[in-house]
C-alpha cells in the first residue's frame, strides 16, 4: 500500500479548480471569476477562492481551493471518530456551489477533499471524501437521469456496488429532516474513504471530480435559454431558502470550516445571493411547482 502523496492531491485539486472555472466561464457570456487568495489565520496554509457574481447565466458561483494545516481537529471532524481527537491535521479540497439566474437551470454542488490526521509516535490516519449533487427548481426527469448516469459512470470502474452505495449515502446526507424532503435529486456522497489504499482511492476522487462538468454542463446548455417570468423566479428564490437551511444547519463542510477557524467569506460563498422565506407556503396541487415536491424531493432510483 503506497503512502499518501499530499503534493499529488494538491496538484490535482488546483488543476480541477482551473478546469471547472474555465468550463463554467465557457457558458457565461458576461461575468468572469474573480480570484481571492487568503491565509489560514488559525494555522498554516490558506486557499484560492474564486467567485463569479452578477452574470447573465450565473447569478453567483464559487469554486474554492483550500489547503490548511492545524493543531487540533474540530468537533465536527471527531464527533463520529473519537480516535482522531487531539491529532493535528491537513485538509485539502475543492468545493463549489453554482447558483444560476434562470430557474430552469438547477443549482449544483461538488466537493472533493483529502484529510490526514497525525499524532506523534502513531501512524497517520487519512481519508478522502466528496461527491456532487443537483438541486433543480423546475425539474426535468431526463436531466435527473443524465446526472445520475454520469454519477454511475464515475463509479463503474471501481465496482458495480459503488454507485448504489454512494447514491444512497447522498440521498440520506442531503436530507432536511425538519422539512422531510431531500435537498434535490442527489448524486454521490462519500466520506472516510481509505479502504482501497491511497492510489485507488485517489483514482476514485479524480473520477468523481472529472465527471462533475460532464454531468452539469449538458444540463446548463439545454436549459439556459428557457423563458421564465416572475412566478418562476419567485419560486426559485423561495426554494433557495431550503439550500440556506441545509448549509447552515447540517452541512459538515460548513461546520468544519467555521469550527476550525477557516475563512468565513470563503465558507459562506455557498449561500445564494438572494433567497426568500414564506410562512407555511404550499404549492398549488397539480402545478409545475407541486411537481417538484411530489416527484423529485424524495429518494428515487433514477436509473
Amino acid at each position: 500500500m503506497s503512502a499518501p502523496d499530499i503534493n499529488a492531491v494538491k496538484a490535482y485539486l488546483l488543476d480541477l479548480q482551473d478546469r471547472i472555472c474555465q468550463g463554467l466561464e465557457g457558458e457565461e457570456p458576461e461575468a468572469r471569476f474573480q480570484e481571492d487568495n487568503w491565509t489560514y489565520d488559525s494555522g498554516i496554509g490558506g486557499g484560492r477562492t474564486r467567485v463569479l457574481a452578477g452574470g447573465k447565466l450565473l447569478e453567483q458561483g464559487g469554486v474554492n481551493f483550500s489547503h490548511v494545516i492545524g493543531n487540533t481537529l474540530p468537533p465536527s471532524a471527531t464527533a463520529h471518530r473519537a480516535d482522531l481527537a487531539g491529532r493535528g491535521f491537513q485538509a485539502l479540497g475543492v468545493s463549489l456551489v453554482i447558483h444560476p439566474r434562470n430557474p430552469y437551470v438547477p443549482t449544483s454542488h461538488a466537493n472533493v477533499r483529502f484529510f490526514i490526521a497525525e499524532k506523534e509516535n502513531e501512524p497517520p490516519v487519512w481519508w478522502f471524501g466528496g461527491g456532487f449533487d443537483l438541486t433543480p427548481y423546475y425539474p426535468f426527469e431526463e436531466d435527473a437521469v443524465a446526472w445520475h448516469r454520469a454519477a454511475r459512470d464515475a463509479c463503474l470502474p471501481f465496482g458495480e456496488s459503488v454507485y448504489p452505495r454512494f447514491k444512497q449515502w447522498c440521498d440520506e446526507y442531503f436530507y432536511l429532516k425538519h422539512r422531510q424532503e431531500t435537498r434535490g435529486v442527489g448524486g454521490l456522497f462519500f466520506d472516510d474513504m481509505n479502504e482501497w489504499g491511497f492510489d485507488r482511492c485517489f483514482d476514485f476522487l479524480r473520477s468523481v471530480g472529472d465527471h462533475y462538468l460532464r454531468a452539469y454542463l449538458p444540463i446548463v446548455q439545454k436549459r439556459k435559454g428557457t423563458p421564465y417570468g416572475e412566478r418562476e423566479r419567485d419560486f426559485q428564490l423561495y426554494r433557495r431558502g431550503r439550500y440556506v437551511e441545509f448549509n447552515l444547519v447540517y452541512d459538515r463542510g460548513t461546520l468544519f470550516g467555521l469550527q476550525s477557524g477557516g475563512r468565513t467569506e470563503s465558507i459562506l460563498m455557498s449561500l445564494p445571493p438572494v433567497a426568500h422565506w414564506r410562512y407555511n407556503w404550499k404549492p398549488e396541487p397539480g402545478s409545475a411547482e407541486d411537481n417538484l415536491y411530489q416527484n423529485f424531493l424524495k429518494p428515487r432510483e433514477w436509473l
